[in-house]
């Protein structure tokens, strides 16, 4: 093989093997049953990752792999010349983390050239094409919201000159920042200036020392990007190692306008469905991901919520940040809470949310609605057993009673759980203001990604059908039943949808849901710079009936209104059907709304 092949086939192996897993695979028998380990030795220290069964012979295919091309590699660089010229010698360095630079960065960037754009790449773009210096940017969300198309997206809109000079890093859970360096440090020799590092919350040290990359590389000119799904491991390194020397950019939250543009989906039962994440699959997007069913939807919480919290916690300060959730991460309870928190966010966190045996809020709030149909009342509860559905509810939600917890959950527990979600934008707040009571406030909770939420309400209807005394009603009755259930369930989340992005796209006002004595209006928008304020009522329903308004248009509640928040400005109701007019009251098309809110920044 003549020497330019030489070279050419090391560089191929060199990638080959970086993607690899190294180490080997090792069984333990215990209690005459077989587990399986992933053991690597790094440092001269042994690390050993309990491997499932079912993983195990890919895990092990794949490490006979890396030895293979490990030995094909030994021999080309032993057969190579002992005097290498410089040019050589630096183009057979062995990355010791998976590294892609150009044909294999521009094969990785070309899938996305489909695909539209976030509002938030703008962000990225004049990071890493402006006169940012000594920063690095990081990249963070939950999984699946566009954190790698962004990067992807990025790559294509380079130069070809720009383009030889990026690299494109993936970190694997064996790879440290001793490793991470050894490669920047080869990249920065070989005038590489823009370096994408993705997944680098999975290196346990990376934590403690993040300062790395703005210290060292960024601060001599390197435009360096990390991202991840550990949003918290980043606020915590950046209150710490890079404080005052990142920008962050945040894709969790995604409004429902992105939800229609980027990806072609429009329709807010659509984005009450699937709304959260930012697959480009097609209309039917996460049918077979996140939040096609119950189950996925908790392997979802589990993954890219609870394991999130717990990680970042486990490597911050060497778990010294835990707090008062220690307990309940040692005892494998943590996921459990977070579950019940999510399932319950509506209401205050509090002791009595979490310990209570559960009930679910979604059945009882729809079995009242029922009864007070004006023209079908249906009594629910005297049709289906409550206890076998709430039971089959707390079995599909994995929710565990007071007395099924080895750790007893109080206030300060629900606090700090609150604070981490708060922290990664899952759940955000609005307030919730009284008249006449002025003195008294409250807070409505909203989780940021309805899917989630969608999923468990999906859990109630399955429940149902589970119950032998409803399966006694006609099949006409079920379906009114649980069509109701479902209608009061979205209409509920569309309101919070309404609410919560009102208050991201208006930060110089003040966006609130106001109760009286009797009744409310669903959202008040008050500007403090003209002392005026607008009046909402939010419904789910596509017809216009005056039963809408009848509180947008009560003289009492109006002055009271006025009195306290400035002239009323505008009267509407935030429909699904079409803008219309009646008795001064506008009538705005959900969609239409939504996307007509200022980008939030």
């Amino acid at each position: 093989m003549d020497q330019p092949d030489r070279i050419q086939r090391i560089e191929e192996l060199e990638r080959a093997i970086a993607s690899l897993p190294p180490g080997s695979l090792v069984t333990k028998k215990i209690h005459g049953k077989d587990y399986y380990y992933h053991r690597v030795n790094h440092d001269k220290k042994r690390k050993e990752t309990y491997v499932d069964f079912d993983q195990a012979e890919t895990l092990r295919t794949q490490i006979e792999k890396r030895r293979q091309l490990e030995a094909e590699l030994k021999e080309l660089t032993r057969s190579a010349p002992s005097r290498k010229p410089e040019r050589i010698w630096k183009r057979t360095h062995v990355f010791s983390t998976y590294v892609r630079v150009g044909e294999p960065l521009q094969k990785l960037a070309s899938y996305v050239r489909p695909y539209k754009r976030r509002e938030c790449y703008s962000t990225l773009h004049d990071f890493l094409f402006g006169g940012h210096r000594d920063k690095v940017l990081i990249l963070y969300g939950l999984r699946r919201t566009g954190k790698t198309t962004l990067i992807r997206q990025a790559l294509l809109d380079m130069t070809p000159d720009e383009l030889q000079r990026a690299a494109f890093i993936q970190i694997k859970s064996t790879d440290t920042l001793s490793d991470i360096n050894n490669d920047l440090s080869y990249l920065e020799q070989q005038g590489y200036q823009y370096i994408f590092i993705d997944e680098v919350t999975l290196m346990e040290d990376f934590i403690e020392g993040a300062a790395l990359f703005s210290d060292i590389y960024a601060s001599s000119g390197m435009k360096i990007v990390l991202s991840g799904t550990d949003s918290l491991c980043f606020l915590f390194t950046e209150q710490e190692q890079l404080y005052d020397r990142c920008i962050l950019l945040h894709t969790t939250f995604i409004p429902y306008r992105e939800f229609e543009t980027v990806l072609g989906i429009r329709g807010i039962d659509e984005y009450i469905r699937y709304g959260g994440t930012m697959s480009m699959g097609g209309v039917r997007y996460n049918e077979h991901s996140s939040f096609a069913t119950l189950k996925s939807a908790d392997a979802y919480i589990d993954s890219a919520i609870a394991r999130n919290i717990q990680r970042s916690l486990k490597y911050y300060q060497d778990g010294g940040h835990f707090r008062h959730l220690y307990e309940l991460y040692e005892k494998g309870e943590l996921t459990s809470a977070i579950n019940r928190v999510i399932e319950d966010i509506n209401h205050r966190f509090t002791r009595e949310i979490l310990t209570r045996t559960f009930v679910s809020n979604d059945l009882s709030i729809s079995a009242r609605n029922l009864l007070r149909d004006r023209t079908r009342p249906v009594d629910l509860f005297q049709n289906l057993d409550r206890d076998f559905v709430n039971g089959q509810i707390k079995e599909m939600l994995d929710i565990l009673d007071k007395k099924e917890q080895s750790v007893e959950i109080d206030d300060t527990h629900a606090h700090q759980i609150r604070e981490y979600l708060i922290l990664l934008d899952l759940v955000m707040e609005i307030d919730l203001r009284f008249l006449p009571d002025t003195g008294q406030q409250g807070t409505i909770t909203i989780i940021s990604q309805p899917g989630i939420r969608y999923a468990q309400a999906d859990a109630l209807v399955k429940s149902l059908l589970l119950d032998k005394n409803f399966n006694r009603l006609s099949i006409m009755e079920r379906s009114q039943i649980l069509d109701r259930i479902l209608s009061e369930i979205k209409g509920r989340m569309m309101e919070d949808i309404v609410l919560l992005e009102t208050r991201l796209a208006c930060p110089d006002r003040e966006v609130f849901s106001l109760q009286f004595a009797v009744g409310e209006f669903d959202m008040v928008v008050h500007d403090p710079a003209t002392l005026s304020c607008q009046i909402f009522e939010i419904k789910y329903s596509k017809e216009m009936v005056p039963h809408q308004y009848r509180h947008l248009i009560n003289k009492e509640k109006c002055a009271e209104t006025e009195r306290r928040f400035g002239p009323i400005t505008g009267k509407y109701v935030i429909y699904r059907g079409a803008p219309a007019e009646s008795e001064g009251i506008r009538y705005l098309n959900v969609e239409d709304y939504l996307k007509s809110l200022p980008p939030i920044i």
